[in-house]
């Protein structure tokens, strides 16, 4: 479910009281989940993935694929629901992805390594995303 535009948390500690500590420390302090351990790696549910801190829809899982890199991987966004920052955390240059709608880190971009026809993959951490899965 997502969340209504004047329900979203404005200050750091509103989001500290509304996520568990390990959805914080990868959503608002761009964290990184262990590889091979977060909970849809190699899901194949149909349905779309959500932002886990907002509820907004940001994949679907016609776009996921298995990278074997360790966490799950997109070749797609919904349009205009992530957005792209240059990160150079740490010593190297990578791009970031975040929700576009309340900023929530969920993982990194990468181009050109190709494993799909569209060339890209959304490398995103599962404690960043929630699978709603698909009705019958």
């Amino acid at each position: 479910m997502s969340l209504d535009e004047n329900e979203l948390p404005r200050t750091e500690d509103e989001w500290r009281v509304r996520l568990t500590p390990e959805e914080f420390r990868v959503l608002r302090e761009a964290g990184t989940e262990r590889p091979w351990t977060g909970e849809y790696v190699d899901t194949k549910t149909p349905g779309v993935y959500h932002c886990r801190a907002c509820g907004w829809e940001l994949f679907s899982s016609d776009t996921k694929f298995d990278s074997h890199c360790g966490w799950p991987s997109f070749d797609d966004a919904i349009p205009g629901r992530v957005k792209e920052i240059q990160d150079r955390s740490l010593g190297m240059v990578r791009t970031e992805i975040r929700c576009a709608r309340c900023d929530s880190h969920l993982g990194h971009v990468f181009h050109g390594e190709g494993f799909t026809p569209k060339d890209t993959r959304h490398c995103v951490n599962s404690v960043s995303i929630r699978l709603e899965p698909q009705r019958d």
